[in-house]
């Protein structure tokens, strides 16, 4: 079964650009979507996903305090995040926080396939 991916950002084109990557690979399904990190923590109790693909700046909460929030209620969860590259120092804080590996915009399906794959199997911790 392939693992279900809760897909947070707050733009509908990374999102729909995420999903596709994720869906048309055949590896991974999605299991709903946020625009916030608020939206994230009230989906991840929801849907229960297997991992996470999360946008650091969101508004309402973002998405760093939104992966405190996730570990808090499961240390062990698989959360990527993903970002743009003049927000690295938000990325280095988001992995310190507890999300497992990131994503820096722009990206190629490829790396989006690869960093997924290697937290999923565990290779990234």
């Amino acid at each position: 079964m392939n693992p279900k991916v809760l897909i947070v950002d707050d733009t509908l084109f990374m999102r729909a650009l995420i999903k596709d990557i994720l869906v048309q690979s055949g590896k991974f399904d999605v299991a709903g979507e946020a625009t916030n990190g608020k939206e994230a923590v009230e989906k991840f109790e929801e849907l229960q996903p297997d991992m996470i693909m999360m946008d650091i700046v969101m508004p309402i909460l973002d998405g760093i305090e939104a992966v405190r929030q996730i570990i808090k209620q499961d240390p062990r969860a698989k959360i990527v995040m993903c970002s743009a590259v003049e927000q690295e120092p938000l990325v280095i804080e988001s992995i310190a926080a507890g999300a497992k590996d990131f994503i820096l915009k722009p990206f190629s399906a490829e790396k989006i396939l690869r960093v997924m794959d290697q937290v999923w199997n565990g290779i990234k911790h």
